[in-house]
């Protein structure tokens, strides 16, 4: 094969200036085009991604999965690479991906890697708090759930997964204060649009879950080593989940309140 590999990459956006631009030019040695789904930007996010050679689709937000979709279907190419707007395409990622298509289609029709958190503070976390997200993949054979909150798909039975080596940066938040707050709406988000969990458990996380939520951080996703910095985010991620209790169970109370009112 000559040229780029026949892969579109789709990115939903919405006021993301401060990194769009590298987020474009990092992805575009991997793949044919870069398409945006802006869902009404008001800084320079549609500016910057024109210049840098995205091709911007305008459309209202319907949720995530849903706007997943519709990057899906405003791709010319059957392949796509599906990564957020604070995700960088390493150049060892780029040239992976570039051999993978040297020969035409790869051996499987979805592909997996790991993405490694870069925090404001330090160097990447390359070996460990890594996500495994199934990113690359053929949309005739897969394709994201039309879902307001779920936005990965599970791979159908039979279907085999490749693997791809290098990393996907992940710039997730520039300071704590930003972490919390992704937490917090994502929180919101979460409590609202998923299955509300029976009374009884949703009490018994809120009242024992927070410890679990952060030894799951600092010690299964290995955040201890990343010293005080690594301390300081697995407690406010441990919080951010135990918030989605809270929201629950915030739901509940309501239902109730409306049961005795009526």
């Amino acid at each position: 094969m000559t040229g780029k590999p026949p892969i579109s990459c789709y990115i939903r956006t919405k006021n993301e200036e401060r990194l769009i631009g590298e987020v474009i030019r990092a992805a575009l040695p991997a793949v044919d085009e870069v398409v945006l789904i802006d869902s009404g930007s008001t800084d320079k996010t549609i500016e910057i991604a024109e210049a840098a050679g995205a091709r911007v689709v305008r459309e209202q937000w319907h949720g995530w999965g849903k706007q997943k979709r519709l990057g899906e279907d405003a791709a010319k190419n059957h392949w796509v690479l599906d990564i957020d707007a604070d995700e960088i395409v390493t150049p060892e990622l780029a040239a992976e991906i570039r051999a993978l298509f040297a020969n035409g289609d790869p051996d499987f029709p979805v592909y997996q890697l790991m993405m490694a958190t870069a925090p404001p503070v330090g160097k990447p976390w390359m070996d460990y708090n890594l996500v495994d997200r199934r990113k690359l993949y053929d949309k005739r054979v897969i394709r994201i759930p039309d879902h307001a909150m779920d936005d990965q798909f599970k791979v159908p039975s039979g279907v085999k997964v490749g693997h791809l080596k290098s990393r996907l940066l992940h710039r997730s938040f520039t300071e704590l204060a930003q972490l919390e707050e992704k937490f917090n709406r994502h929180s919101s988000a979460a409590a609202r649009d998923t299955k509300l969990k029976p009374f009884w458990l949703v009490g018994l996380r809120l009242l024992f879950g927070k410890p679990f939520y952060f030894l799951n951080q600092y010690a299964r996703r290995g955040l201890w080593r990343a010293g005080w910095y690594g301390f300081m985010v697995a407690n406010i991620a441990a919080h951010g989940r135990w918030l989605k209790d809270a929201k629950m169970m915030e739901i509940h109370l309501r239902k109730r309140e409306t049961k005795t009112g009526d």
